[in-house]
């Protein structure tokens, strides 16, 4: 799993505050992911991101614009593999 943090680089408190609820989400449940942070407005371009900070999921945009609760992120994670399970009925 591929989790990504996009932020503006003049935005500093909103980010770390994201990836720390990441952190936290991914301890909480007991998983390993690639938590990646970046500064890079044409990052956030090429993904179709305007607002920061923004968390993708396996080059998914989940949450633009707003810090993230931690019991927030813990859901999308745990929905994440139910949803390639149904994915992979259908097909």
């Amino acid at each position: 799993m591929r989790i990504d943090i996009l932020c503006k680089p003049e935005s500093g408190g909103r980010c770390e505050m994201t990836l720390k609820n990441v952190r936290d989400a991914l301890a909480n449940l007991g998983v390993e992911a690639e938590v990646h942070l970046f500064r890079d407005r044409r990052k956030m371009i090429d993904n179709r991101v305007y607002v920061s900070p923004a968390l993708l999921i396996d080059d998914c945009v989940r949450i633009a614009g707003r810090v993230p609760e931690v019991s927030e992120i813990t859901s999308l994670l745990v929905e994440r593999p139910r949803y390639r399970r149904r994915l992979q009925e259908v097909a």
